[in-house]
């Protein structure tokens, strides 16, 4: 009995010590991380975007090189379950405030320019909310905002 006890606890301790890559069918999280890249991101990029055209589109860099702030750094780290890690990255170059070139794991598409219409004009209809507590009460009172 007492050699029962000691082998169950011996298994006990090394299995949880173990871990549990080598049994079928256990789910693994994909891990993703730094900036989500994707190809119709890059395609809308343009030559002449301003930096916040391009921040806009791409979001925040992941990092910037405080010696060279002409220089925007984009990484993608994708490890889907028990697959290899996949890396992507883009590097954009501005002049001045002004996208210049791109380097890196993407190349620009060849969608067409985006021509916008410049006499085109949206009407927004105002909302008609009701009133809050607040107005009601400075209603009673003659004291009426509106």
């Amino acid at each position: 009995m007492p050699l029962l006890r000691h082998v169950t606890a011996w298994l006990a301790l090394s299995l949880t010590a173990c871990s549990w890559d080598w049994l079928p069918f256990v789910y693994k999280q994909d891990i993703h991380q730094g900036n989500v890249i994707t190809q119709e991101m890059v395609d809308q990029l343009r030559p002449g975007m301003s930096k916040r055209q391009v921040s806009y589109i791409m979001g925040a860099p992941l990092m910037v090189d405080p010696f060279h702030d002409e220089r925007w750094d984009y990484v993608y780290s994708n490890q889907p379950g028990d697959e290899p890690r996949v890396q992507k990255n883009i590097t954009l170059i501005f002049r001045g405030d002004d996208l210049a070139e791109l380097q890196g794991d993407f190349r620009p598409g060849t969608l067409p320019a985006i021509e916008m219409k410049k006499d085109s004009t949206l009407t927004v209809p105002p909302i008609q909310r009701e009133k809050t507590v607040w107005q009601m009460i400075t209603g009673l009172f003659g004291a009426d905002d509106e």
